[in-house]
């Protein structure tokens, strides 16, 4: 029997994938954007739909990045109102460790899970960046070694609330007793880390794994050293799912896909765009030289921008970036295109249909976390054309079985 795809939903947001000049692209922050993406997501029997998170808006040279001007606006609250306007569709929001309380976060999640009858997903994640900490209190630095440590006890302490126990927790970050105000519930719990410790993590903890990995063989790679990481903690290998972030374009044919792919990434990185990015991976001002001329023959400095590349893999960052460069004799905006595109399926929709599940046939992935172009209608060709090929080929369901999240994912109650 075929292994069944696993599909999700991002909101573009504020990411370089996002196209802001198409016609076509809305609001970045109106709830009917949201609502739009989110019934759609679930048109498609999506497992879920997710939000990423921004706690501090990006800065180039000391003012505020232009792919940030909207706003970010806070995810658990978006995916509240989303739960009233949908049924089945699993509501996933990304919430720092770091910066928050185990008793605060917890309620706030089984609050959710309640409310939306069991669709309620935490992505878990964690930082060690000082700038962002600077709209904390206590400036919320922590030093990288510890980021792990504590978001596994965060995580530990936030089930226990979630069983609604008494709770006697006497901990390396956290000393707390109580008990939860919220009645019982598990939500699915999502991790991103792609270090050794990150993924030591998601085997203990997660259920879903929201991977880089796009390429078949990076895939299968990730794949097969995530799931062997399960025995060590007594859980199965269809317990934690594995879905890679993708883009996706489509056309009438595979041609008109690749050109309609090319126009986008053009899209994606104009001329402004290619030297900013430049700038960030550089750590200094390169606006003097030209976005489609060669890579200057510069050393990095010492850091313009706040929320990118840290100083500690600036050098190996920058050696990378000038290989690439010098093999394929890419200009300075050719060269942002290849390095921060991520990997797409790119075809007609019965190709791109054929790779999706190709990957999942061949243990790359269980899934895929798709996030389109455009905001908010940019998923809806792909739900309308390449959904219903899925379901031909027998490898995605037809309607929705369950009611919770977990029971979408096939994994614990």
């Amino acid at each position: 029997m075929s292994r069944q795809v696993h599909l999700a939903a991002h909101f573009p947001g504020v990411n370089n994938t996002t196209v802001w000049a198409d016609p076509r692209s809305g609001s970045q922050i109106d709830v009917d954007s949201f609502v739009h993406l989110a019934r759609t997501a679930e048109r498609g029997t999506f497992d879920f739909f997710f939000l990423a998170e921004g706690l501090r808006l990006r800065e180039l040279k000391g003012r505020i990045h232009d792919l940030d001007v909207v706003g970010r606006p806070e995810a658990l609250t978006v995916l509240a109102a989303l739960a009233g306007v949908t049924e089945r569709l699993g509501l996933a929001g990304t919430v720092n460790a770091t910066f928050n309380e185990p008793y605060e976060l917890a309620r706030r999640l089984a609050t959710l899970d309640h409310l939306s009858g069991g669709r309620a997903a935490w992505n878990v994640v964690t930082t060690s960046d000082a700038f962002t900490g600077e709209n904390f209190r206590r400036g919320g630095y922590l030093d990288r070694a510890d980021r792990y440590t504590r978001a596994e006890e965060f995580v530990r302490l936030a089930r226990t609330f979630w069983s609604s126990t008494d709770v006697r927790h006497q901990g390396r970050h956290f000393d707390v007793e109580g008990r939860s105000s919220v009645p019982p519930s598990r939500p699915v719990i999502i991790q991103a880390g792609d270090s050794d410790e990150g993924r030591e993590f998601a085997a203990r903890t997660a259920d879903v794994i929201f991977s880089r990995h796009g390429t078949l063989e990076e895939g299968k790679a990730f794949y097969a050293d995530v799931k062997r990481r399960l025995a060590a903690y007594g859980r199965d290998h269809d317990e934690l799912k594995i879905m890679p972030g993708v883009t996706f374009a489509l056309g009438d044919t595979d041609e008109e896909a690749a050109e309609n792919a090319a126009v986008i990434r053009r899209q994606q990185v104009g001329p402004q765009t290619a030297i900013a990015y430049l700038e960030q991976i550089w750590g200094r001002d390169m606006s003097a030289y030209d976005a489609e001329g060669p890579l200057p023959d510069v050393e990095p400095g010492g850091g313009v921008s706040e929320g990118r590349v840290q100083e500690a893999n600036r050098l190996a960052v920058v050696a990378r970036w000038r290989a690439v460069a010098e093999e394929k004799g890419l200009s300075i905006r050719d060269l942002v295109i290849e390095m921060t595109g991520r990997q797409s399926f790119v075809g007609s929709p019965a190709t791109v249909a054929a790779q999706i599940d190709a990957f999942v046939q061949a243990e790359a992935a269980d899934g895929f976390i798709l996030v389109p172009h455009l905001t908010p209608g940019g998923l809806d060709d792909f739900v309308d054309r390449v959904v219903p090929l899925l379901r031909e080929r027998g490898v995605f369901r037809t309607e929705y079985t369950g009611t919770t999240l977990r029971e979408h994912l096939g994994v614990k109650p």
